[in-house]
């Protein structure tokens, strides 16, 4: 059964394994990861870990509050989400989620799940509603946001390519 946990130096081994899975870059969404980050050494590992956990000089390496977590099962790293807890630009390009999910442990509803969790932190934060995108043609993606009742605000051209934006109403208590 799949947990959501904290960024950790634990699984240094087995996120590299997930990481080589995508292939190489930095398109892990959810994971906050950079082209600088050095993740193969344990130390350049560490201190990514640690920039996503807030270290002290969080405010000066990531400026939008984020909470990172890891989709794991057992020691085996299935994906990331992130929860980014403001109104600002880089919300309005990522929005507030955002997630990835392994290739070879797609299509068995992780992502749903996973979703599901971190809309409930961030009902916790007090947020009432959250934007979620994705591209417009991850149908898998849209799929999911869906069913968490996100609703479509529009379609948006982006560095990226055509992006589909829509907002989750966080309601208390989760249905």
């Amino acid at each position: 059964m799949p947990e959501l946990i904290a960024p950790t130096t634990r699984l240094h081994a087995a996120w590299l394994e997930a990481h080589r899975e995508w292939g190489p870059g930095v398109h892990e969404d959810g994971f906050g990861l950079r082209l600088s980050d050095e993740v193969d050494t344990l130390e350049g590992f560490a201190a990514w870990v640690a920039r996503l956990s807030g270290a002290p000089d969080r405010a000066k390496l990531v400026p939008v509050p984020t909470v990172y977590r890891w989709i794991v099962d057992g020691d085996r790293v299935l994906g990331g989400i992130a929860l980014r807890h403001a109104s600002d630009e880089a919300v309005e390009r990522s929005g507030h989620i955002g997630y990835g999910i392994r290739p070879s442990a797609r299509r068995r509803g992780i992502a749903t799940w996973a979703l599901g969790r971190m809309l409930d932190e961030a009902r916790v934060l007090g947020m009432s509603r959250v934007l979620a995108i994705c591209a417009a043609d991850n149908i898998a993606s849209a799929r999911t946001i869906e069913r968490h009742g996100g609703v479509l605000e529009s379609i948006r051209d982006t560095e990226l390519g055509p992006a589909r934006r829509y907002w989750i109403e966080i309601g208390w208590p989760r249905e």
